[in-house]
């Protein structure tokens, strides 16, 4: 997808974060914007700040009800028209050792991470694929390509995201229709999401990483990956020794230690 311009982008999580962010630069580029967020103060204070850039729809939504989702993306449909592009961005983190985690832990963060992406797409795809246009983005994560302590359960959400996500790129290549697919894979960003994580790998901008995903669609790339590095994580994984790839990461990149302090969004 060329350009942002007079098409219809619709955003989960969109009311705080690089939600907020990737919104705003899509309506500055002449998009029409669609919010989907659980927190409605959060909605209103960003129909508030984004209101002047151009037209925003918003809803309610718990991306993690399925039946949710149907309902209010045939709302969508109908009051608005045909998504041109679904950003699922939404996304949670439990920053514990996994026997920690509690069932419910469990479950929240594979619906929110791994499901509520699967059920959003299935809403708007079909239209996509009629219309032979579209792009679909995943915000996944580095976590879902490498191992961590107190991340497990987040690193398997993530890791079912790139796989589900990447699949559906093969798809529809194979099909022969013009929809794209983006899995965005960033290190830890500096939203208030991590609050406490400690790294000598810089944690990332969020406003570089809301540029280098709406930049991503526009080229239709298939990975959007930061820090470079992490483009290097599959091949280091596959030709070094797992001691040696543990020890390089671990000690020497201090990886395995930067949730030791995490306290997240409060």
């Amino acid at each position: 997808m060329k350009t942002f311009l007079h098409k219809r982008v619709l955003i989960t999580g969109a009311a705080s974060g690089i939600g907020k962010l990737m919104g705003k630069l899509a309506l500055e580029k002449g998009a029409e914007l669609i919010i989907w967020d659980i927190h409605s103060e959060q909605i209103q204070q960003t129909m508030i700040e984004l209101g002047d850039l151009g037209t925003i729809h918003s809803y309610i939504v718990d991306v993690s009800n399925s039946e949710e989702v149907a309902r209010v993306g045939a709302q969508v449909l109908a009051e608005v028209g045909v998504v041109d592009v679904v950003i699922n961005n939404a996304g949670i983190v439990v920053g514990k050792f996994f026997h920690e985690h509690t069932q419910q832990d469990i479950v929240r963060t594979m619906n929110v991470n791994t499901n509520a992406p699967m059920y959003v797409t299935q809403a708007f795809l079909p239209e996509m694929m009629r219309q032979n246009s579209g792009h679909i983005c995943n915000i996944a994560s580095s976590a879902g390509l490498i191992s961590n302590p107190k991340m497990s359960v987040y690193a398997a959400s993530k890791w079912a995201v790139i796989g589900w996500s990447d699949s559906l790129r093969l798809e529809m290549k194979q099909l022969k229709l013009n929809v794209g697919v983006t899995t965005v894979t960033p290190y830890y960003i500096n939203t208030g999401m991590f609050d406490g994580v400690k790294s000598i790998i810089p944690i990332l901008k969020p406003e570089k990483v809301a540029r280098r995903v709406i930049r991503g669609i526009e080229r239709n790339k298939i990975y959007v990956s930061m820090p470079w590095s992490v483009h290097f994580v599959r091949l280091a994984q596959g030709i070094l020794p797992f001691r040696f790839f543990d020890w390089f990461v671990g000690k020497v990149l201090g990886v395995y230690k930067t949730m030791e302090h995490f306290n997240g969004r409060k």
